[in-house]
């Protein structure tokens, strides 16, 4: 049975986790105001981390509404995709849209991502 919980163990919270998505990236998803990053989880669970800056979603509360939304979604699309760790890295502009705009714009990643991850290169092909 699938649990629909956002524990500890499903964020990626040191700099050494951000780092190993950013270095290692196999898949992404992109629209105007977000970019998803992934790669395979260490893990064994799929992780989410943000990179929201202050820069482009200047107030706290728009920042923290962003990533509730965000972490929703994931909460609730987790258990159908493969087990990655997601870096979301939010653009100019996201604080003006509604939060169902945002919502559907999620939705929409993580579908392109599962679409793209069946899709995984396979490194260790003989030629």
């Amino acid at each position: 049975m699938n649990t629909f919980e956002f524990p500890r163990s499903v964020r990626l919270l040191s700099p050494g986790d951000f780092s190993q998505v950013f270095n290692n990236t196999e898949f992404k998803a992109s629209n105007r105001y977000l970019l998803v990053l992934a790669t395979p989880s260490k893990s064994g669970d799929s992780r989410l981390g943000f990179v929201i800056a202050k820069k482009h979603v200047k107030h706290a509360v728009q920042r923290n509404r962003v990533k509730r939304i965000i972490r929703e979604s994931f909460r609730l699309n987790q258990h159908q995709m493969a087990n990655n760790d997601f870096v979301i890295l939010a653009r100019p502009g996201i604080s003006d849209l509604e939060n169902g705009e945002i919502r559907e714009m999620i939705d929409g990643l993580w579908f392109k991502l599962r679409q793209s991850n069946g899709k995984r290169p396979n490194k260790n092909k003989r030629k």
